[in-house]
């Protein structure tokens, strides 16, 4: 250790001790929280499609803007389930409609967005000259304010001659295209074509910060735009996964590019900040869960113990029916049982759509039995289905003994906000 940096070392430790801190000495701050709002796992059978519930597609060819090649379907040949928990998008040199290439562009607009927070994918990608993947985001205004007013926010991009290296970037009024605000991120050693790794950005509503599997590279402050410059980072944003050949970037196939080229992805999760843990749930213990909106109490139809059985809203009673016992997961999130059938709070079929019921069903571990439990401004809290991303509702937000309880999309009303109340 340097004399002089022994010396500073030594100020700090007498100033600490002395119950105080040297000047500029940054205080510490908790990391934040990310609450899971929505996820694909991209579970399904091998060949299968992608949820349409959560994904739409981009269709056809043009060039899209930058001069590319490919002719964007929505074939399996071009985007589909692997059948081990992955989406494959492929690309596949090959005649069709005019176009000498095929691939597939994926995105959630009209059917999830969001401003602000944490979005994530771990995926293996592609390579070879001309071939270029991305994560990325468009304002959900697109139709309105066009590109780029409504901004692009580019999670993940990289060109399949340099494996090693991947690049973070926005687009806005007065940096858009080749003036966009970037930063890469090089591999130490490998290839992104060899494995998997996970494309993060962490999104407030002054700072943008990119990650690559864990590591920090780029950050982006409102505070960096000049004159003609306009942050236009202050609403939702849809996200895209797509694989493009060509273009005025990554340059064009030769020779030496090998065809079919896939890009991989085993999940995408985007989480929203909260500034507390999910929720102050102690494992194991047992709860009443009270609705907000009608002040009853979630609860078994008849007080069943089979398989399948309904749950609905109903009188607070105490009686078995009315009870939760709460188990903490791995992930955070947790299973809900009802002792009196030791039976799971699930997602009838494991579905996602807007309006599937929810019911008590035999422990299985599955996504669809697991909730994320996160609390709101007002103490009360709300449950999220890992399986779905979608949230614990009261059927048209009902109020009558015997209403329905259902998945439906977070919309933050009373008929989805529960109190937890320890028994």
């Amino acid at each position: 250790m340097k004399w002089r940096t022994l010396v500073l070392f030594s100020l700090a430790a007498l100033l600490l001790l002395a119950g105080g801190r040297p000047a500029g000495m940054p205080k510490a701050e908790a990391a934040p929280v990310w609450n899971l709002t929505w996820s694909d796992e991209f579970n399904g059978a091998s060949g299968s499609a992608p949820d349409g519930g959560k994904w739409g597609y981009d269709l056809g060819a043009g060039g899209w803007g930058n001069n590319e090649l490919q002719n964007y379907t929505n074939r399996r040949d071009n985007s589909y389930l692997d059948g081990s928990g992955n989406l494959v998008i492929k690309a596949i040199k090959e005649n069709y409609n005019g176009s000498a290439y095929t691939s597939a562009r994926l995105l959630t607009k009209g059917k999830f967005n969001q401003a602000y927070g944490k979005f994530e994918a771990r995926i293996k990608l592609p390579y070879g000259q001309g071939i270029w993947p991305a994560f990325w985001m468009l304002g959900s205004n697109l139709d309105q304010a066009g590109w780029p007013g409504a901004g692009e926010l580019d999670i993940m991009e990289y060109l399949g001659h340099d494996t090693r290296t991947v690049y973070g970037t926005v687009h806005g009024p007065g940096y858009s295209g080749a003036g966009g605000i970037s930063k890469s991120y090089t591999l130490p050693s490998g290839s992104f074509s060899d494995s998997f790794h996970t494309f993060s950005v962490e999104w407030e509503p002054t700072q943008i910060r990119w990650y690559v599997d864990g590591n920090l590279f780029h950050t982006f402050n409102k505070s960096q735009l000049g004159a003609g410059q306009t942050w236009v980072f202050d609403h939702s944003f849809f996200m895209i996964l797509n694989l493009a050949v060509g273009g005025n970037w990554p340059g064009y196939p030769n020779a030496s590019t090998v065809f079919p080229q896939t890009m991989t992805v085993d999940y995408v999760r985007v989480y929203s900040q909260g500034s507390s843990p999910s929720a102050p749930v102690e494992s194991g213990a047992v709860y009443k869960l009270i609705n907000v909106n009608s002040n009853k109490a979630l609860d078994v139809y008849a007080a069943s113990t089979a398989d399948g059985a309904n749950v609905q809203i109903y009188t607070d009673n105490g009686t078995g029916a009315q009870r939760w016992q709460a188990f903490a997961q791995a992930d955070g999130s947790f299973t809900l049982i009802n002792p009196a059938s030791n039976k799971a709070l699930d997602a009838a079929g494991a579905g996602t759509a807007d309006g599937t019921n929810v019911q008590i069903a035999n422990q299985n571990g599955s996504a669809a039995q697991k909730w994320r439990i996160t609390a709101n401004a007002d103490g009360s809290f709300k449950l999220i289905n890992v399986n779905s991303g979608k949230a614990l509702d009261v059927s048209s937000s009902g109020t009558a003994d015997g209403t329905n309880v259902q998945l439906w999309t977070d919309n933050g009303t009373g008929a989805q906000k529960w109190r937890l109340v320890k028994l």
